[in-house]
């Protein structure tokens, strides 16, 4: 443990597991801010899918960056992200656009020059094992972690095909542990699955809330007649009144199971404090709703207050004053 400024309190060594959730990633962004706030600084950072993204970004120092950008997407612009490749490849998105955004603000920044260490969670295609991937190109290695399977291709990393971290570990605090943390604060973006009642239509996943193949025809008028947006495309992404889309059935599936291995992962893996920010009024691929998420991670850490308080105290072997932002 750190000595805490002299006054006779230590410091226990703090990690953090931000966890998966796809769009709801962005609430990370508000629990960073405000754990800055009240003067909590991890000294461990595991992530899995957006969870390893923000985190990547957040020890590179460019998370104002980050959040000017995804405050700023809106649905038209999440279509121009879109590099769809429906005839070849293991995902309908080949993510070079996205993959460019991220390496023109990173660069080639290395995970072993981070200020702190850091785990980007993955899966192994062929084993089904999980991966912690904590060397090589940061870009690479959140790539890795965010790799929906069917959405993304999957990555390949030291001759292994990677996809997305929330198969297997979705809140990852076992990395936590496993690399030296005293106290383990989690963010669980899949806490709210209650909340799902309160989003209007919510009986018919549509894994966003708009139609994601009218935006791109509109975009593009002919885009029916183009490659590769013709009959697949409009199979896969548009959704009859009556049920959900490909895509949808997709990416709530993926809800589902990543809910349900969460549940299970954190009954035997429980963190010392959990934050759990209320967003599943908010459909998995609403990208465009940042400011929603991002205002709910920092509620979800004021609500977490008294448990963080406490947990600093036991940790710190000894009584600590109210934490004030």
């Amino acid at each position: 443990m750190a000595n805490d400024g002299g006054n006779g309190r230590h410091r226990p060594k703090i990690g953090l597991a931000l966890g998966a959730g796809v769009a709801r990633g962005w609430a990370h962004i508000g629990v960073l801010r405000a754990l800055k706030r009240y003067g909590i600084e991890a000294d461990i950072v595991c992530g899995t899918s957006v969870g390893a993204l923000v985190g990547g970004v957040h020890l590179a120092g460019k998370l104002d960056a980050l959040e000017d950008w995804v405050r700023a997407l809106t649905r038209l612009k999440i279509v121009g992200y879109l590099d769809l490749r429906l005839r070849q490849g293991g995902g309908l998105i080949g993510g070079e656009r996205l993959l460019a955004e991220l390496r023109h603000h990173l660069g080639d920044v290395e995970v072993e020059e981070l200020p702190i260490p850091f785990v980007a969670i993955a899966t192994d295609l062929v084993t089904g094992h999980e991966v912690w991937i904590r060397n090589g190109p940061l870009v690479e290695a959140m790539r890795a972690s965010i790799s929906l399977p069917g959405v993304f291709p999957p990555v390949q990393v030291d001759g292994r095909w990677m996809v997305d971290g929330a198969l297997v570990n979705p809140v990852p605090v076992s990395a936590c542990r496993a690399l030296g943390a005293q106290m383990v604060i989690a963010v669980n973006l899949a806490a709210d699955i209650l909340g799902k009642a309160r989003k209007p239509g919510a009986a018919v996943p549509t894994a966003a809330g708009f139609d994601l193949l009218k935006l791109v025809e509109e975009q593009e008028p002919d885009a029916k007649r183009k490659s590769p947006i013709g009959a697949l495309s409009r199979r896969i992404f548009r959704r009859d009144y009556e049920g959900p889309s490909l895509f949808g059935v997709m990416i709530s599936s993926l809800g589902i199971v990543t809910d349900r291995i969460t549940r299970s992962r954190l009954a035997g893996e429980p963190p010392d404090v959990h934050i759990t920010p209320r967003l599943g009024h908010i459909g998995l691929s609403e990208f465009d709703r940042a400011d929603d998420c991002i205002r709910e991670g920092e509620a979800a850490v004021e609500r977490a207050l008294p448990d963080l308080h406490d947990a600093l105290a036991v940790f710190g072997n000894g009584p600590r004053e109210p934490l004030r932002g």
